[in-house]
């Protein structure tokens, strides 16, 4: 039973990221559209830092549940959350060292993509 209610709190989670993503790129091809190819592969990487570290977390997070391991869940809980901050601050580190960015559409895309994660209740029925 536990296994089961595991995958669906994954399911749950990837679907969130899922659209996470999808806003991401929305909102790159956006930029490229009206601003062009930096613009849009700025905004790209700002999607990718707030999508990524997300689907770690729904990874790791949901592995366990049930009563019978209810350590085992605050325990994966913590460490994705760890992982997922530690995952943000490299990816952030990696794209302003290496990538050639406008901070603007990198900034906007990755608060777009935390904004739609933040506001999830409103469009997701519980079942």
């Amino acid at each position: 039973m536990s296994k089961v209610l595991a995958r669906r709190g994954r399911w749950s989670a990837y679907k969130l990221v899922l659209m996470q993503a999808a806003v991401a790129v929305a909102a790159s091809l956006f930029f490229f559209i009206v601003w062009g190819e930096q613009y849009g592969l700025s905004a790209l990487a700002g999607g990718f830092i707030a999508v990524l570290p997300n689907f770690v977390f729904a990874t790791l997070a949901f592995s366990h549940t049930g009563a019978s391991s209810t350590a085992k869940v605050v325990k994966t809980f913590y460490w994705g959350e760890a992982i997922k901050l530690l995952l943000t601050i490299a990816l952030f580190s990696l794209v302003f060292i290496n990538l050639k960015i406008v901070f603007m559409p990198l900034f906007v895309c990755y608060t777009l993509a935390l904004i739609v994660h933040w506001t999830a209740p409103l469009y997701f029925k519980q079942s």
